[in-house]
């Protein structure tokens, strides 16, 4: 009898999770039901910062339905935060569960009430009074780094042209479709929490817990069953998310809090508003002689998990995927009396490619060289990957030229520009701009144990997790097709410590090139002692490390024009070319490219935190914040091809964040391009039409930037 051969790698089923979300079968953090739960409701600084010198608690200890308020000096000595030590660190910063002596932001929790109901909480919060002295703010440099490779004052020096760039990133909140979320249910027979974690990273929410609290991590169960979004603001712990298991355990009862989205802007962590400056040394024909950027990164009050990440990728990133003989680049991480900043979908590579991008822009223009022409002059050949960089990267494969030519063609590049010269004659502000750009993905290890059972189902759980990726779909895919059974006798588990094994969760575009290297490992080892002749049932747990980080590429081209009278922008035509190397799910890959070009539209054309002097949010809402809708994402064009990495098992490379990386700097170009007939060379994100209307302004007052 025939056997049949499952292939399922490289298509698209249907996303198993998608019948669980649009039937409202899920359950997010809030849903979880806990048995008489205290609320909490956090006290929250209303300057900036200073001295404590009394939080008056007794009325509000009074109101209806409280049973406890708590302030800092309770809450004993406490473990701090990990920092993940990409650069180095000048000082440990502290962790501040709730402020004891002083506050340093807006927003910082200086006292936590417990009531029985919400809004018990709510009003008995509205009855703590606090007396704080304002301070000075300041800011600290925490931590930095510094790489160099050529001698680039000489280079500059003998150099055609020289370019400079300064770029400033607005500050940004990722603002997920459900808030930051966290329940504790206690058992009193074992002393120890189930804790249910709108994250990204069960596993460390439990070892952080474990060592901030000073607790056996066995008494500590984490499960992220459904977490509506989360964009890297929700791979650190918070400092409400530590009390409100702190109070399980010290009152021995269920305790649950939900952010209201007011929170999430005033404290959670935002990301980008990094600020770089970089001078482009090039020769006559336009081949790049040397680099020199200056990185300088904001971290706020307190400093999440993975906050030294963004500026560590701004810099190291650089050149992107350029050759370049000579590289001085600067970073550092700078603490403020703000919200904390944190890794928000691409975390630090949008930064970089911006800056990397305007150069070249500007070198092109110099030069009045083609955009294709200038990128294509300085690009890596495929022959020369990998290649290792001066700040210590390994670009592992592909072909950079092949993205430009399939973007010039796809797009049809010489028919754009033919259609914007006739209608600048015409007298509209039309611009084309590209933009190249690599994606690194996450780095290290990553778990999974596969079973196949006897009835032939297999059972996969997963030390990753998922934030409506397709995860459990994408995995299912790779067993099935590995073990040659049906995708729908796959079932696929993660993000529950007490069932997954131990693992690092999803980020930094990590998860299917290192947890589907890890269950595709899993089920290989599985296929071969079945095919040497062991029966079923058979189990096999792989700890799977890769050999290096996974570089993704791309190509993104925009057609963007601006109306004289209003400012308002309209992306009128974009195309995307990425490659992702091996590609499990089509569908998937174009939703994490789409998905990704919103927010990096969102960036580059309207959103921006804004604070005042004394450091007061004034962009506290949705009313104030600007998020893109349906109607302000255009339609994209997208295109892929795939190069196989071999720096993981499957083959795959990161594609999560390709669109913040690759649309930001493609737009920005862009608009630059459209005012460049008024003389206008620099813009500052977001191209809000106020922005455009004020540069087209003063351009025609003869002040053009």
């Amino acid at each position: 009898m025939k056997v049949q051969q499952h292939s399922y790698i490289g298509r698209s089923p249907d996303k198993r999770e998608d019948r669980v979300f649009l039937t409202g079968q899920g359950c997010y953090t809030d849903d979880v039901a806990l048995s008489d739960p205290l609320q909490v409701h956090f006290v929250r600084s209303d300057v900036q910062c200073g001295k404590i010198i009394e939080i008056e608690i007794d009325d509000a200890s009074q109101a209806d339905g409280v049973l406890a308020i708590h302030v800092g000096a309770e809450m004993g000595d406490l473990g701090k935060l990990a920092i993940n030590p990409v650069l180095p660190m000048m000082f440990t910063p502290d962790y501040p569960i709730l402020a004891t002596q002083t506050v340093g932001a807006v927003g910082q929790p200086i006292a936590a009430v417990l009531a029985g109901t919400k809004s018990q909480a709510v009003d008995a919060a509205e009855l703590v009074y606090a007396d704080i002295a304002d301070g000075t703010a300041q800011s600290r440099d925490l931590a930095a780094q510094h790489w160099a490779c050529g001698d680039v004052d000489a280079e500059i020096a003998r150099a055609a042209h020289v370019v400079e760039c300064t770029v400033q990133h607005p500050r940004l909140a990722p603002s997920p479709m459900e808030p930051r979320a966290i329940a504790v249910a206690y058992d009193d027979a074992t002393q120890s929490v189930t804790v249910w974690h709108s994250t990204q990273t069960p596993h460390r929410t439990r070892s952080e817990l474990a060592a901030i609290l000073g607790l056996d991590a066995g008494r500590i169960r984490v499960i992220a069953s459904h977490v509506g979004g989360a964009f890297g603001m929700k791979a650190s712990l918070y400092p409400e998310d530590v009390f409100t298991v702190w109070a399980a355990f010290h009152h021995k009862r269920d305790v649950k809090w939900t952010a209201t989205r007011s929170e999430e802007f005033l404290s959670a962590t935002h990301g980008r508003g990094v600020t770089s400056h970089g001078q482009l040394a090039f020769d006559e024909d336009g081949t790049f002689l040397a680099l020199r950027a200056d990185v300088s990164a904001p971290l706020g009050a307190w400093v999440p998990n993975s906050g030294l990440i963004t500026g560590w990728n701004a810099a190291r990133v650089l050149p992107s995927g350029y050759r370049m003989p000579a590289l001085d680049i600067s970073t550092k991480a700078v603490m403020t009396n703000l919200a904390p900043t944190g890794i928000y979908r691409g975390a630090g590579r949008p930064e970089a490619n911006v800056l990397m991008e305007r150069l070249i822009d500007k070198a092109a223009r110099v030069l009045g060289c083609d955009l294709f022409e200038i990128r294509e002059r300085n690009l890596l050949d495929a022959a020369a990957l990998p290649h290792e960089t001066a700040t210590g990267n390994v670009l592992d494969s592909g072909s950079y030229a092949q993205a430009l030519s399939m973007l010039k063609e796809k797009a049809g590049y010489d028919a754009c520009l033919s259609d914007r010269d006739a209608r600048r004659a015409q007298g509209e502000l039309v611009g084309v701009g590209v933009a190249f750009y690599v994606e690194p993905s996450g780095n290290g290890w990553e778990s999974a144990r596969v079973t196949w059972d006897g009835d032939g189902r297999v059972q996969v759980a997963s030390g990753s997790s998922s934030q409506g990726h397709g995860r459990e779909t994408s995995f299912a895919q790779i067993v099935a097709d590995v073990l040659n059974v049906s995708i729908d006798r796959v079932d696929v588990t993660m993000a529950d410590t007490a069932t997954s094994p131990e693992g690092i969760g999803a980020l930094a575009s990590r998860s299917t090139a290192i947890g589907g290297s890890a269950v595709l490992k899993a089920c290989e080892e599985i296929k071969a002692r079945h095919a040497s002749g062991e029966a079923l049932p058979l189990s096999a747990d792989i700890r799977y490390e890769n050999e290096g980080q996974a570089w993704g590429y791309g190509a993104y081209l925009v057609v963007l024009s601006v109306d004289r009278e209003t400012g308002t922008p309209h992306l009128e035509r974009v195309t995307c070319v990425d490659d992702a190397g091996r590609i499990i799910n089509p569908t998937l890959v174009d939703g994490q490219i789409r998905g990704g070009f919103a927010q990096g539209l969102g960036e580059a054309l309207m959103e921006r935190v804004v604070y005042d002097e004394d450091g007061q949010l004034l962009t506290g809402s949705f009313m104030d914040y600007a998020l893109p809708r349906a109607l302000d994402v255009p339609a994209l064009e997208i295109h892929k091809f795939e190069t196989p990495s071999p720096m993981n098992a499957l083959g795959a490379k990161g594609v999560g964040e390709a669109g913040t990386i690759g649309a930001p700097a493609a737009i920005l170009n862009a608009a630059v391009d459209a005012l460049s007939p008024l003389g206008v060379r620099d813009l500052t994100m977001p191209l809000t039409s106020q922005t455009l209307w004020q540069a087209i302004w003063a351009a025609e007052q003869g002040n053009a930037t």
